[in-house]
């Protein structure tokens, strides 16, 4: 009894989170996480000084404007190629990150970052709408990148009982960012004529900080230990992350880890398709991305001064309650990395997708009834930010956890760029086709994303296990049951190291 209390004791003290852990985690996440969040919602409120600017060009190059048509199509292009870059960037996740490693591979990134910054801040001097396209593109592949990165880099970096928190902090960042662009985007503020272009150009800061600060932190021991094999730098940065010495009870879960997956290698997407062992595991990532961007929540930050204009707010107040919508999704991201670990991931997801599904609904009858009866304006806003509370809560942050979670490492790469492609698909999807959908039906567009959000729901919750305070391995044999396979340890192995953890721990409750 008293060698189990000691050894507990010892785990917890492990589980602290270090100001070498925190400095990492924030460091990361503002080098990339902000920027992903800060692009999303950049071009909303600029979006018709911006469109002048295009038409403007066309004129002084061809003597006639646009057609109406056109310019839709431009624009949405423009909104598009984001996502659709940060498809691109999602299909090299998992080489980057096998050859330069996680904390290479986000150095590495800011390349992305930099270049289209520099070019978009330039575009209206060079006169050139193409230049924002082209910029757009790339810095998509940066945010398809950061997205998977962040989340494996800062997964491995983690103690597993604040492994859901530190999770949370990269969408956290995406709602700061998010928020940040809105605030500059005030007309005010920089979404003018003289404005704009610095608005899209101050994407670059956030990168040369990273490109400053992240070579001081340490590399995934992880990475280290199980794919370079280099014990010697995975236990010196383990020391470092979790404020200790003895980090042998860490070390040792990795080797178990190692070991039971010795016979898989190193997976590529396509092994990680035919291998049955990672059936659910895959389709559970496939279905979580999905049900997370196709829900409809990146149609709201790409056009919500649209959507709010259809829901009748003035146009002079718009910008005021987009940014307050920013606001409310940035609170409740934090009540979610206060909650995760308490909670659990499931039961949030559940609450999450069940909020949006009501809200769609309601969302589509309030849109419909505003010109007939009084109001209805003011419950449309109450739908979309109850919307962006749901999202906020559960689909947003913790399909990023999930991932992290329910791979192990040989097959963690692959996943994430399986992941990172659905993700980044299905929001070019979404961003290209909602000006049209919305010109098409209108209103009724959100009861697609209701039955999406319903879908995913019944899905999380006939399938998807609790993953909360579990190791990696502990949470593969989970999921491994429902692939009617088993995940094979050394049992005589696993428990020397149990054995030598409790003496250490006794050891360390003598002095």
């Amino acid at each position: 009894m008293e060698k189990s209390q000691a050894f507990e004791e010892s785990g917890a003290r492990k589980g602290r989170l270090t100001g070498v852990l925190a400095l990492a985690t924030l460091v990361s996440v503002f080098g990339s996480s902000f920027q992903y969040g800060y692009n999303v919602a950049v071009i909303n409120s600029p979006s018709l000084h911006m469109q002048r600017f295009y038409n403007q060009s066309y004129f002084d190059r061809y003597g006639k404007y646009m057609d109406s048509s056109f310019q839709t199509l431009l624009w949405s292009l423009t909104v598009s190629m984001y996502p659709l870059g940060g498809f691109f960037g999602s299909l090299m996740v998992a080489p980057l990150v096998n050859n330069l490693g996680r904390k290479g591979t986000l150095l590495f990134n800011n390349i992305f970052s930099i270049i289209p910054a520099i070019l978009m801040g330039t575009s209206k001097a060079s006169k050139s709408f193409e230049i924002i396209i082209f910029a757009r593109i790339i810095v998509g592949v940066c945010a398809g990148l950061s997205s998977n990165v962040v989340p494996m880099y800062l997964g491995e970096l983690s103690p597993k009982n604040l492994r859901g928190a530190i999770g949370v902090m990269p969408q956290l960042f995406i709602t700061i960012g998010i928020l940040i662009a809105q605030i500059f985007g005030l007309r005010k503020v920089l979404a003018n004529d003289r404005g704009w272009p610095l608005l899209l150009g101050l994407t670059g800061i956030p990168a040369v900080v990273e490109l400053i600060f992240l070579p001081f932190f340490p590399e995934s021991p992880r990475y280290m230990l199980i794919q370079k094999g280099n014990e010697v730098g995975a236990r010196a940065a383990l020391k470092r992350l979790r404020g200790v010495d003895d980090v042998d009870g860490e070390i040792e879960e990795m080797r178990l880890e190692d070991q039971s997956e010795k016979a898989e290698g190193r997976l590529s997407v396509q092994n990680l398709c035919s291998f049955r062992s990672l059936r659910w595991h895959l389709i559970t990532v496939v279905v979580l991305n999905m049900g997370q961007q196709l829900s409809g929540v990146n149609a709201i930050y790409y056009y919500a001064d649209s959507i709010y204009r259809s829901a009748g707010v003035k146009e002079n107040d718009i910008q005021y309650v987009t940014v307050g919508t920013g606001s409310v999704n940035v609170f409740m991201t934090i009540a979610a990395t206060a909650i995760i670990e308490k909670a659990g991931r499931r039961l949030l997801l559940l609450m999450g997708f069940a909020i949006c599904c009501i809200a769609c609904l309601i969302l589509t009858a309030s849109l419909n009834l505003q010109d007939s009866i009084d109001g209805m304006s003011y419950l449309s806003i109450v739908c979309i930010i109850v919307y962006v509370i749901g999202h906020a809560v559960g689909p947003s942050p913790i399909p990023y956890v999930i991932t992290t979670e329910i791979f192990r490492q040989s097959s963690r790469p692959a996943a994430f760029m399986v992941a990172g492609s659905v993700h980044w698909i299905c929001n070019f999807f979404v961003g290209l086709i909602f000006p049209f959908l919305e010109r098409g039906i209108g209103e009724y567009s959100f009861i697609i994303f209701g039955i999406i959000c319903l879908l995913t729901f019944v899905y999380i919750f006939i399938i998807i296990p609790e993953t909360k305070n579990k190791t990696f391995l502990e949470i593969s044999q989970i999921l491994a049951k429902r692939n009617t396979m088993e995940i094979q340890v050394d049992k005589e192995q696993l428990r020397r190291g149990k054995d030598n953890r409790e003496r250490e721990a006794m050891k360390s409750t003598k002095f």
